[in-house]
């Protein structure tokens, strides 16, 4: 464990609270809006990176990217006891309840546990926005990797600008896996993921995209990002 603190300590360190407030979100298929008040939380700087993930799960990964690329080809199952194994080696409360269901959906979060989780999809725009309002937080070019520039694969995380709040790699880079279910009455248990990657147009890049994929699904540009309730 005395080895392993270091690590605690650092992901810990690399937690930024944000404040309350709100958000409206928009389906853009349905064209619908919904607004949602976000309480105060924290959300890491950057994705889960190789070397975290292989750190906390003791496992190799096939790919032979770098330490610092996030991860990716991890399901959302496999985001959520990434966080409650985190949880419990730091200390912490896990915030997560599984079951047998194939499908995840006997998956239940506790709010008020102060371990580790995934960002709901509010907290995600919320703090992908980080006060503004526009598509996105700052030029494309300047604050992500995608299409044209970054050569066709995912690159060491916090190498583009952060946006107002201090969060690198919100947009680009990789998508990112949030808690919510996408539309369970058209899509079943398909879960919401957010912010464009490295393959995306630059439509895809915009604070508002929402994307869905089965809880199960391994995708080659899909990580996440660790949050935690205050």
């Amino acid at each position: 464990m005395n080895q392993e603190r270091p690590l605690f300590q650092a992901v810990a360190e690399h937690m930024v609270t944000l404040p309350a407030g709100d958000i409206t979100l928009r389906d853009e298929g349905k064209k619908t809006n919904w607004m949602v008040e976000v309480a105060a939380f924290q959300l890491a700087r950057y994705p889960v990176t190789r070397e975290l993930f292989r750190a906390v799960r003791g496992e190799e990964l096939e790919s032979l990217a770098g330490p610092r690329v996030p991860v990716t080809g991890v399901s959302w199952k496999d985001a959520v006891q990434f966080c409650d194994l985190l949880s419990r080696s730091a200390g912490l409360k896990p915030c997560y309840t599984t079951g047998d269901d194939p499908d995840a959906l006997d998956v239940t979060c506790d709010w008020t546990a102060d371990g580790y989780r995934l960002p709901s999809e509010a907290e995600w725009e919320y703090a992908c926005r980080a006060g503004t309002s526009d598509v996105r937080y700052g030029e494309l070019d300047e604050i992500a990797w995608h299409r044209a520039n970054s050569g066709g694969e995912a690159h060491d995380v916090a190498t583009r600008t952060p946006n107002p709040w201090g969060l690198h790699d919100m947009i680009g880079n990789v998508w990112e896996w949030c808690w919510d279910l996408y539309d369970p009455r058209v899509y079943g248990p398909y879960r919401v993921f957010r912010g464009g990657g490295w393959n995306d147009v630059p439509r895809s890049c915009r604070a508002s995209c929402r994307r869905k994929s089965h809880p199960t699904f391994h995708i080659d540009d899909l990580g996440f990002r660790l949050a935690r309730s205050l």
